[in-house]
């Protein structure tokens, strides 16, 4: 057992600052118009900005999670802020686009170091039964991260430019790192076990090309070679790890525990309600600034109420769960995202700001509410012992739900608009999103003996 901090919320704060400089790279997608503008680059080239990050962190999160179990979390946390300082800098200073791109894939190394590690250390701040308590803490910081990033974006790109949205994150990241013996270390294995390097490279491999391929699928400038070459390299990579797992003594992630249909089904879930989900970040800004004209600063301020829902969804989601089970919580945020998304659905070109904030409000607290249940089941399913990829699973599940999401809800849109305008289309896209998830939490989750047994 690692030993409890002397003060839990001050070490779970110690966390949360950490990995807050991962939500917080929303404020790079305010600064989009001025990167192009800098390097000289035609708009959709500034996609790669955002592939090489998010490619790189999601496809690395699993295999970091096992580093962390292997050789203590808070050891693997610290580095990934180290790694995360350096990058920082080294965006801020790029000079070239390419040299930008390679600098981003760098920090999305050192995010995937952090925020692998990240739920693990928080469970640790707090006695195991008082696990629900902490995941709500560490959802609430999570969330407030992504509030703050679009609104302190702006404000910096109007006055330093766009470097500032990568510098401003460096002094964060070492104030973080100077706080971290705050923070308790989860115990590791008494004997050092071997590292699955074969299988890191194989599921590495299989995730970015599956990633890569769902991006590409979508792109007007891609074919369908390229899109069938990345599909044969993920499902040689995934079978390659399947195969080398299952020989090896000390897997980087047990897949007997897949075997349980409802645990399965859970992380299906968080990928789907993480896919619906991500409507809002990808349409309800050009809502705001095209068709309500709203200006930029109260655009991101209203666009800010989705993961400010989020926030305030993790301390009482906690708190449910020790009252009702996590089952029945994330039940319950599944139920509130669908409301969400289908209240966005009703949108006109005059919605009232009221009306726009309460919807995204709502759509933020069903998923933070999904997402502290889903991650308490997680943690809970596995070992102790594997916390770390218990953690990385559950934020693995939710970028490829992100991911997968950019390309279908885009697709979606862009086959509906050209003939029905932008308004349409909108309303559409949420309205499919609202109906499809709720279909699948009908056939999939509403199942007495999965939702209404004994709260867990």
């Amino acid at each position: 057992m690692s030993k409890l901090p002397a003060n839990p919320f001050l070490a779970i704060l110690a966390v949360g600052l950490g990995t807050t400089i991962v939500p917080l790279d929303s404020s790079v997608n305010i600064a989009f118009p001025d990167i192009t503008r800098s390097f000289g680059i035609p708009l959709d080239a500034i996609q790669w900005v955002v592939i090489c990050y998010v490619l790189t962190y999601s496809s690395l999160m699993l295999v970091c999670g096992k580093l962390g179990d292997l050789f203590g979390h808070r050891r693997i946390f610290r580095i990934g802020l180290g790694l995360s300082i350096v990058a920082f800098a080294l965006c801020g200073s790029a000079g070239e686009f390419g040299w930008l791109l390679f600098f981003r894939f760098c920090q999305g190394v050192g995010a995937a170091l952090v925020i692998s590690c990240s739920p693990a250390l928080a469970t640790a701040c707090y006695p195991e039964e008082q696990r629900a308590k902490a995941l709500g803490l560490y959802t609430a910081l999570f969330g407030l991260g992504s509030v703050i990033g679009p609104s302190l974006g702006g404000i910096m790109v109007e006055a330093w430019g766009w470097p500032a949205v990568f510098w401003f994150r460096a002094p964060i990241s070492l104030l973080a790192l100077a706080a971290t013996w705050l923070i308790p270390s989860p115990p590791q294995a008494s004997a050092r076990k071997p590292f699955d390097g074969l299988g890191a490279v194989l599921l590495a491999l299989a995730l970015s090309s599956l990633l890569l391929a769902i991006n590409q699928a979508q792109s007007p400038h891609s074919t369908a070679l390229i899109v069938a070459v990345l599909a044969i390299l993920s499902i040689f990579g995934f079978a390659g790890f399947v195969y080398q797992e299952i020989r090896f003594a000390e897997p980087i992630i047990r897949l007997g525990v897949f075997r349980d249909i409802e645990f399965s089904i859970l992380n299906l879930a968080n990928l789907v309600a993480n896919l619906v989900g991500f409507a809002v970040l990808l349409l309800v800004p050009y809502y705001l600034i095209r068709m309500a004209e709203f200006p930029t600063w109260l655009s991101g301020i209203v666009l800010g109420c989705a993961p400010l829902g989020v926030a305030l969804a993790g301390p009482p989601g906690g708190w449910a769960i020790g009252r009702f089970g996590a089952r029945r919580v994330a039940l319950a945020g599944a139920i509130l995202l669908t409301g969400g998304l289908f209240a966005v659905s009703q949108w006109q070109e005059d919605s009232a700001i009221p009306v726009l904030a309460a919807s995204l409000l709502l759509h933020g607290l069903g998923l933070g509410l999904f997402h502290t249940a889903y991650m308490h089941i997680v943690t809970g399913t596995l070992s102790r012992e594997d916390r770390g990829v218990a953690g990385s699973l559950g934020m693995m599940t939710r970028s490829a739900g992100v991911v997968t999401g950019a390309a279908v809800l885009a697709g979606l849109f862009a086959s509906i608009a050209p003939a029905a305008g932008f308004l349409p289309a909108f309303q559409a896209v949420f309205h499919y999103a609202g109906l499809g998830f709720a279909v699948f939490v009908v056939l999939t989750l509403l199942r007495p003996g999965l939702w209404f047994r004994s709260p867990d």
